[in-house]
């Protein structure tokens, strides 16, 4: 079996944040700056702080690299 596939099985229900979330997460935990992070996703800037407030409140985290490293260890990113 995949792995990615295993690993979105097994937490799959455990997952509050939006595959779009999840992704400005992913491009977040590099430290990446909002406008890297845009041209990654090619979202505009105000979408891409939306996705990530959401999930920084989802979370509970103050910083988007905590929400980033927080759905790291999670294993959803």
């Amino acid at each position: 079996m995949d792995p990615d596939i295993a690993a979105s099985a097994l937490t799959e229900d455990d997952c509050a944040l939006t595959d779009r979330e999840l992704e400005v997460l992913r491009a977040a935990r590099t430290g990446a700056s909002i406008a890297e992070i845009v041209g990654e996703v090619h979202l505009t800037p105000g979408t891409v702080r939306n996705h990530l407030s959401a999930a920084m409140s989802k979370l509970g985290a103050s910083t988007r690299h905590a929400a980033a490293h927080r759905a790291w260890e999670q294993g959803w990113i």
